[in-house]
């Protein structure tokens, strides 16, 4: 299995001792975030360490995903993450999705001096936002339902950019009303629709809205972050999230990423990567050969 050609549709990078770039949530004190403690991923992950972490995988290209960089100057960001691509043989990261803030007022700015880039594909903006959980929110509001965002978004049409969309299931239905809004955009839901509870309760409250999600031909799923909603996770508690996602949205619309280094805080790169591995070791070769590679290929334009 180790043979099989992977492209990691969702990892990060940062320099925590450059000048250039700046992570706020990196540079705190704050020891610990609702789904784990990072305090041990505070420190520089390079691309020579994310080439160490994979190297026992035939990574032939990778999708590198905003990393909360500073909101104020999400453009260094690009920069930084284009002049690694252009230095290093594989043009690892091969495609960028960056951050640009929809509530803002120039944000169409924002985006233009993104595609200056020429690996720039997408853009992300975690929404994730539990009014009842507030320690489970990463955005400031809800911003599925801001108006103001909501008229904003449109700027990213006509310009080749898909969607990243980080959102808890309790929000799937605000996205589909996006998605139907915008229905030229392609958006891709990050880290499996965020399944953040494991009881059987909830696992099905996930799968009715993943399905009813999957009814907009303009969504795609990224299976992905696991680690971050059951840290003890074993093949057998993903295994569920991963087969019921390709059954929801099809084999055609899914792909594995690693999420890595965030992901790191639960396992290792080996044992994520064997356990999509063992989890899918009854399918074709076709179909291996799509949530491995060929779908984030096809959905990044890489």
């Amino acid at each position: 299995m180790k043979k099989i050609a992977i492209v990691d549709s969702h990892h990060h990078l940062w320099d925590l001792n450059s000048n250039e770039t700046h992570y706020p949530w990196l540079s705190g004190n704050e020891e610990k975030a609702f789904f784990g403690n990072f305090k041990n991923i505070k420190k520089s992950y390079l691309l020579v360490d994310y080439l160490n972490d994979a190297k026992n995988f035939n990574l032939i290209k990778s999708i590198h995903v905003q990393a909360e960089h500073d909101e104020n100057n999400p453009i260094e960001e690009t920069k930084w993450l284009q002049n690694i691509s252009d230095n290093n043989n594989l043009k690892i990261p091969n495609g960028i999705v960056a951050f640009a803030d929809f509530s803002k007022e120039k944000v169409s700015d924002i985006l233009d001096q993104h595609l200056d880039y020429k690996n720039v594909r997408g853009i992300r903006q975690i929404l994730s936002f539990d009014r009842d959980r507030p320690q489970y929110s990463h955005a400031k509001k809800d911003y599925l339902k801001d108006e103001l965002w909501i008229k904003n978004f449109k700027h990213i049409t006509n310009k080749e950019l898909s969607f990243d969309i980080q959102i808890y299931p309790h929000q799937f239905d605000d996205a589909a009303r996006l998605a139907k809004r915008y229905s030229d955009v392609l958006f891709i839901l990050n880290h499996t629709g965020e399944p953040c509870f494991q009881t059987e309760e909830y696992k099905e409250y996930w799968m009715r809205k993943m399905k009813s999600l999957a009814e907009n031909d303009n969504f795609v799923c990224k299976i992905s972050g696991l680690g971050m909603f059951n840290a003890n996770w074993t093949v057998t508690s993903t295994k569920y999230f991963v087969l019921k996602t390709i059954e929801i949205f099809g084999i055609d619309r899914c792909m594995f990423g690693s999420n890595f280094p965030v992901d790191k805080i639960f396992n290792t790169f080996d044992n994520y990567w064997h356990s999509y591995f063992e989890i899918t070791k009854n399918f074709s070769q076709n179909e291996l050969n799509k949530v491995f590679s060929e779908n984030a290929e096809k959905f990044y334009r890489i």
